[in-house]
């Protein structure tokens, strides 16, 4: 399904990711995944594993975007509490799947699948399975809300499962353009007035320091290749005017 304007937020959780223990490299990954789907992704949260704060952090961002994806917390430790937050959330029970119990026994001993192990079978009532062809136990899906593995190679195997059932929106359109060694400072006031001139286009400048100089460049980003095109003709000829200027 395509449709105009979709929208996405990240839900990080983990204490892990907060105390600085564990480096997140999920959300550059999804957020380059997201855009190059058509959906745009618009907020990013990290919260502890706490159930005060993950229910409420989710209640928000549920109702705010298109989807919600989350990361982390269903594993089989007790501070693993993502399934639990997510059924409060929506109100509903956990139950134990015996679909994940079968999956489990496929790569364990039934002497092995302990009370613990157990826990990682539990998902809220009406959810459905996000495929792992990882490690087989799944991540799951209730109404907009992607619950899936913190650790990056199941979360890429989640997100590609998911992925095609999706509804998606345009593609974002970018082009970036070399700012000729013209400094921030000189093109800002240019360059903001043509933002305001194609309100529809995203225009940012980005700065970069390498060779014992910075090296700056602005990105043009749309929806319409038309607005776009028009965008980036403004910033070149401003760019050629200040660069003929300090010439």
């Amino acid at each position: 399904m395509t449709a105009k304007n979709i929208t996405a937020a990240v839900l990080v959780i983990g204490d892990e990711i907060l105390s600085g223990r564990t480096k997140d490299k999920n959300i550059g990954y999804i957020a380059e995944y997201l855009t190059n789907i058509g959906i745009d992704l618009k907020e990013v949260r990290v919260v502890p594993d706490d159930e005060d704060e993950i229910v409420p952090a989710l209640n928000a961002l549920r109702k705010r975007y298109s989807y919600v994806f989350t990361t982390g917390g269903i594993g089989p430790t007790h501070d693993d509490i993502t399934a639990d937050c997510v059924a409060k959330a929506f109100g509903v029970e956990l139950y134990e799947d015996p679909r994940i119990i079968a999956m489990m026994l496929e790569r364990l001993k039934p002497e092995d699948l302990n009370e613990m192990r157990r826990r990682m079978a539990r998902i809220p009532v009406g959810a459905e399975h996000v495929k792992n062809t990882i490690s087989k136990v799944p991540g799951f899906r209730i109404e907009n809300v992607i619950v899936m593995a913190g650790v990056p190679a199941i979360m890429q195997a989640m997100l590609d499962d998911v992925a095609p059932k999706l509804t998606t929106g345009a593609r974002m359109l970018s082009r970036t353009i070399d700012a000729m060694g013209i400094p921030e400072g000189t093109y800002a006031a240019d360059l903001g007035q043509i933002a305001k001139e194609h309100p529809s286009v995203i225009i940012g400048s980005y700065p970069q320091f390498g060779e014992g100089r910075f090296h700056n460049q602005i990105v043009v980003r749309s929806k319409e290749a038309s607005t776009m095109d028009a965008a980036v003709s403004a910033v070149e000829a401003m760019l050629r005017d200040l660069a003929a200027k300090k010439g």
